[in-house]
């Protein structure tokens, strides 16, 4: 049974207790010895982990622990940069005599996979556009089963059990309102370009059926889901029968959500829903952030730094 939550770890105390592992290296130091370099989690957050200084003996045994093992440490808990890190003295995988609990490791999306699936299944048959319409339900059903589980990223927001499914409603949300603001906007297409921004995240990352990524896919790593998504589009496009101009438009949406060439975008947004996936998707990125680093926090202060949020500290409010 696990003592510490990673969000209630305290700088200076010394712990022993179990962790999932997010990510596991043998990396060799300036000193030219050896040191594990590890991310480890729970259900409340994530943190990264060093044991120094492994002794020859110990490299077989660390090297049978992969990401998304439950492991037991004997650590320090320090503070690096601003964020707290582990100090590990002694580490081993998790025994059959081990007391724990699966729920206490995989974070989950706050609502059921099932509902959260429904809800966007009954997005994209409220798509008025034959062409649009067919489309959406297409991929839905050619992915149901990994849409239940799937994280919307590695490490990231909405890296967990179900993330990619909740990002969408989220963000399909965020689109109604929109929509109702802004009467310029075409409903069928934002919605759609909502439905397919990110989906080729289901090909892009390996990921456990407890929505843990182990690694990326070779396509994942050569192209990355923006690409993906747009050779999905063009061939789903073609096999459905839609005209030309709704596929490029479509691949457009999910080519320039990035916005930014640096962050994999090679154009940018080009027409009104373009522009406006954008900005839903970085809402929903950037409070879910926020969110994360608020769970971490006590009223009246502030969290640690967010790398993700260009290492701001995030304030609590006390009321």
């Amino acid at each position: 049974m696990k003592n510490f939550f990673v969000n209630e770890l305290i700088v200076g105390e010394e712990i022993t207790d179990f962790f999932l592992v997010k990510s596991i290296q043998i990396k060799t130091g300036s000193n030219g010895k050896q040191f594990l370099d590890l991310q480890l989690g729970d259900k409340t957050g994530e943190l990264f982990a060093k044991k120094w200084d492994i002794a020859e003996s110990e490299v077989d045994g660390i090297g049978r622990i992969k990401i998304g093992s439950i492991i037991k440490v004997k650590a320090t808990v320090t503070e690096w940069n601003g964020a707290k890190q582990l100090r590990i003295v002694k580490i081993r995988g998790l025994g059959p005599e081990d007391p724990i609990q699966k729920e206490d490791f995989f974070k989950a999306a706050p609502e059921n996979a099932d509902a959260l699936l429904a809800y966007v299944e009954g997005a994209a048959h409220s798509i008025s556009d034959p062409h649009y319409g067919a489309m959406a339900l297409k991929i839905i059903e050619d992915n149901r089963e990994r849409l239940r589980y799937y994280p919307a990223a590695a490490k990231n927001h909405h890296a967990m059990y179900a993330g990619l499914l909740y990002h969408m409603k989220r963000m399909l949300l965020l689109a109604e309102k929109l929509c109702e603001v802004y009467t310029i906007l075409n409903r069928d297409l934002l919605i759609t370009g909502v439905l397919f921004h990110d989906i080729e995240k289901l090909n892009e990352m390996h990921s456990d059926e407890n929505g843990v990524v182990s690694d990326y896919t070779f396509e994942g790593i050569m192209l990355g889901h923006l690409v993906q998504g747009v050779v999905l589009v063009d061939k789903l496009g073609e096999a459905l029968g839609v005209p030309k101009e709704k596929i490029i438009m479509l691949e457009h949406m999910v080519i320039s959500h990035h916005y930014e060439p640096d962050f994999g975008s090679p154009k940018r947004p080009m027409f009104p829903e373009a522009e406006a996936l954008h900005y839903l998707d970085m809402i929903d990125s950037k409070i879910f952030d926020m969110e994360a680093a608020l769970d971490g926090a006590i009223e009246g202060g502030f969290s640690e730094r967010i790398r993700t949020l260009d290492n701001r500290r995030v304030y609590k409010r006390e009321w």
